[in-house]
């Protein structure tokens, strides 16, 4: 919960984190959970918290997404909004995700939201940009946001970005191209 109270504030100077909770459910593990963003809260007085019921902060995320700074929530809920979100922009095919360890004293982890897609193995019709767009979060991370590898990283959110403009796009996104031929796309981008 440290991790989320350190991101930089938004253009009012603010940041709100949104603290997920259901009080009926688990009920032996949302206590801690709220002892642990209790303690944790309180040593960051210039951010603020906000509890929200994980149902109404989903309705929330549909209808007024730019309201959100941070959300922190517990692996359930994370991974319900983490489907959530990108859904709302009408495919989890352009999704990122990265499972950070702020201390850097173990591995953290970078994937598409929604994961490796078994379903469609094979078929050649998998968006290949939250997988891209991952790898891109890797590299800006292992770079501490600086240097080469941010450098990087903003190269490959560029070549994304005009690949989502300009095309190909693959079917999740009205299109009929490969995954490969939109991989192929971005990587020539880059060149």
């Amino acid at each position: 919960m440290r991790h989320p109270a350190n991101v930089k504030p938004d253009q009012s100077g603010k940041v709100t984190c949104y603290l997920l909770f259901r009080i009926d459910h688990p009920a032996i593990s949302m206590p801690w959970w709220d002892k642990c963003a209790a303690g944790i809260a309180a040593q960051y007085p210039d951010v603020t918290w906000d509890k929200q019921h994980i149902d109404i902060l989903c309705a929330r995320f549909v209808l007024n997404p730019d309201r959100f700074d941070v959300v922190v929530a517990t692996n359930l809920f994370g991974d319900i909004l983490s489907d959530l979100g990108p859904a709302c922009t009408g495919t989890i095919g352009l999704a990122p995700s990265g499972n950070l360890n702020p201390d850097r004293k173990f591995p953290s982890l970078f994937e598409p939201v929604h994961g490796s897609a078994p379903d469609i193995a094979g078929k050649h019709v998998a968006n290949p940009i939250a997988m891209i767009w991952s790898a891109a979060m890797m590299l800006d991370f292992l770079g501490h946001s600086s240097g080469k590898e941010r450098e990087a990283h903003d190269a490959i959110l560029k070549a994304i970005e005009a690949t989502l403009i300009e095309g190909p796009h693959t079917g999740d996104l009205g299109g009929s191209a490969s995954t490969s031929e939109v991989g192929k796309a971005i990587a020539a981008k880059l060149a």
